[in-house]
Formats: C-alpha cells, sequence, structure tokens
C-alpha cells in the first residue's frame, strides 16, 4: 500500500507555508500532527526550493535544524527524512542517529555519495537536470522521460556499488524541478518506467496543477493517478486529506 510522507518546512520562505514552523516548538508540534494524521515518513526541509529562494550555507541551514531534528530522530525512530543537498548537515545528522537523506539535487555533489555511503544510510534521490536548484528553476526544460529514468538509474547504481542494498535507495522523479508541464504530468505515473525500486512522487500543491493548486481536490487526482502506476510514497503537505486515497 501506498505510503504518506507529510512534509515539514522548517523556512520562512516555502511556497506554501513559510513561517508557520520556524519555531522550534511549532515544528516538532507540526511533525507529531502530521504523524497523527497518518504520515508513514515526515521530511524536514530548512531550505526552500521554490523558485527565487535564497541559498543557505550549511551552518544557516543546521541552525535552523538543531533544535529541531535531533527531537524528531529520537521522537520518531527511523520515521524521519531530512531534505538537504549539503553533505555537512547530512553528515551532522547521521551522526545523531539514523536518518533518511533527501537530496533534491540527486546526489549531484560527490561527498554527499561519500557521506550515504559512509553511514550505510537509506536514501531518496531527486532527479535535477542540473547542480543547482535554481538554475534548474530557470535553465531548459526537460522534456522527456527517459532523461529522468536513465539519469536516475545511474544514480542508483552509484550507491549500489557503494555497499547500499536496492531496498535501502527510494527514487523520486523531481517533479516541477527543470520539467516541462506535459512532463510534469507524464511523471505522476513514474513508477511505472522503474518497477524494480520504490518511487516517490511529489505533486503537492506544484503549479503545474493549475491555479486551484492549493486547494485538495487536484492534489488528491494527482495521488490517484501515481497510485494507480505503483508509487510506494506520496510526499504532501495535506497528509489528513490524502488519507481517503488509502482505502
Amino acid at each position: 500500500m501506498v505510503k504518506l510522507v507529510g512534509v515539514l518546512n522548517v523556512t520562512p520562505d516555502s511556497f506554501s507555508d513559510g513561517g508557520q514552523f520556524i519555531t522550534p516548538a511549532a515544528a516538532i508540534a507540526q511533525a507529531e500532527k502530521l504523524f497523527a494524521d497518518g504520515a508513514e515518513l515526515v521530511d524536514v526541509g530548512a531550505e526552500s526550493t521554490r523558485p527565487g529562494a535564497v541559498a543557505l550555507t550549511p551552518e544557516q541551514e543546521w541552525g535552523r535544524l538543531k533544535a529541531i531534528l535531533p527531537v524528531l530522530m529520537k521522537q520518531f525512530p527511523g520515521k524521519i527524512s531530512l531534505d538537504t543537498y549539503h553533505p555537512i548537515t547530512a553528515h551532522k545528522a547521521l551522526k545523531q542517529g539514523k536518518v533518511i537523506i533527501n537530496d533534491v539535487t540527486g546526489l549531484t555533489n560527490p561527498a554527499m555519495i561519500g557521506v550515504i555511503a559512509e553511514f550505510q544510510a537509506d536514501c531518496i534521490i531527486s532527479h535535477l537536470p542540473t547542480t543547482e536548484v535554481q538554475a534548474a528553476h530557470s535553465g531548459e526544460l526537460v522534456d522527456d522521460i527517459q532523461v529522468v529514468v536513465d539519469d536516475l538509474y545511474a544514480r542508483a547504481h552509484i550507491l549500489q556499488a557503494e555497499g547500499l542494498d536496492q531496498d535501502q535507495i527510494i527514487l523520486d522523479p523531481g517533479i516541477g524541478f527543470g520539467k516541462a508541464p506535459e512532463l510534469n504530468w507524464q511523471l505522476l505515473e513514474f513508477a511505472r518506467y522503474m518497477p524494480d525500486y520504490q518511487v516517490m512522487i511529489g505533486y503537492s500543491r506544484k503549479r503545474f496543477l493549475g491555479e486551484h493548486r492549493m486547494e485538495l481536490e487536484p492534489n488528491l487526482e494527482a495521488g490517484r493517478v501515481a497510485i494507480a502506476a505503483g508509487a510506494a510514497y506520496l510526499r504532501v503537505h495535506d497528509v489528513a486529506g490524502h488519507q481517503q486515497l488509502l482505502y
């Protein structure tokens, strides 16, 4: 059965809920709510990846996480993922204990591969057509799903060569990151193209869903397509609202 991944933005500037959960108390309370609503995992991110967002240094990123992430890792062992592309941040987190590393840049930094290999950490590999998030938003758009398939296969094989088991790797096609609008819709069915791996689909409230993207129903429609295609995880903001898709 598909599992829900709740989004927890510890940021002042995320497109959906920026600033709501920036304090440790608010972030921890929101994580507890997401799990109570039925999330299997909660994905914690300290840097917004929306177009135009300002990149953080690893020090700034950890400054937002250090009073939140270790608490959640202890409270919900094995159920927290960390949305970061900074190897330094990933290393600090993994020294605290088990956490899933979710790299939106698809491990384009070799040092991140080294960190994941060192700890043999479970990970989520997202597809990004460039090495930088903002460059993906402003650069040439990918319009061929085979490009995404080939790139993610290559990344997964690198980690498997470093000792990770296939079931430690979750693949995310990176909907909304440097993709043509038509491809974003096609990527909802990405699990059909990579049946040997667990696939996570992150469509929640993204622009390709249209002008009503903040409402629940367009998100549920996308979720239905992803589930029918065999997605293992849906990364969503509204966990409670998505519960109806599971039954």
